[in-house]
């Protein structure tokens, strides 16, 4: 099976957006990546539901929606009208995490749990069954261009193992400084997904660098 590759919206040109969504159409992609921030559970503000609505409408390729949010389960709604496939919430921004992946599923989504690097994968245990997906950032989140926190490998090992002995059906998906170079290593640790952005849109050819990940 081949790597499931979601670019970044964060690393886009939003001046020609419409363009790079074109791209990512024609791309061989299968999902599209999108960070809502709000500057209180991470240091910065990135886009909201009027420029999404207008994202949704362009893309062709099912909504990877990661919301960097405190109390995202307010939204559930909103983020359901954009069509959107897997919503994806942080374990530490989320009061009763079990609840709030209830109500993902029963809204019609894909539920997906967030952790942040400082987050260790065994807080997991008891809803890794329920999920369909668990994001580990390698990097901290807020920011696009970080650099790669080295232990997520060690980290896509442990959290493949849990899914293994629980026999949950969860995917793993591996946010941050992903590039040719760490995205094999994480793949060879178990990565089904991973979401590249800088790597992807500051390429000169992105189309041949989303087909060089899905190839790893």
């Amino acid at each position: 099976m081949s790597t499931i590759v979601s670019p970044s919206l964060l690393s886009a040109d939003f001046g020609h957006l419409a363009d790079d969504l074109e791209m990512i159409n024609r791309s061989e992609a299968e999902w599209l990546h999108i960070d809502v921030m709000d500057g209180v559970f991470v240091p910065n503000i990135s886009f909201g539901f009027p420029v999404l609505k207008y994202v949704a409408k362009l893309c062709n390729k099912p909504l990877d929606v990661h919301l960097m949010i405190v109390d995202p389960d307010r939204y559930i709604n909103e983020v359901k009208e954009l069509g959107t496939k897997i919503m994806n919430v942080h374990y530490e921004a989320c009061r009763h995490i079990h609840r709030v992946i209830q109500q993902i599923r029963a809204a019609g989504m894909s539920p997906a749990v967030t952790l942040n690097p400082g987050t260790p994968v065994c807080v997991l245990r008891d809803i890794i069954c329920d999920v369909d997906m668990v994001l580990l950032m390698s990097v901290n989140p807020g920011f696009g261009g970080q650099k790669f926190i080295e232990h997520t490998v060690e980290k896509v090992r442990e959290l493949k193992k849990m899914i293994q002995e629980t026999g949950s059906k969860a995917l793993i998906e591996v946010d941050g400084g992903v590039n040719a170079e760490t995205g094999a290593r994480l793949v060879e640790a178990g990565a089904d997904a991973l979401v590249a952005g800088n790597y992807v849109f500051s390429a000169e050819n992105p189309e041949e660098v989303i087909k060089g990940l899905k190839a790893l």
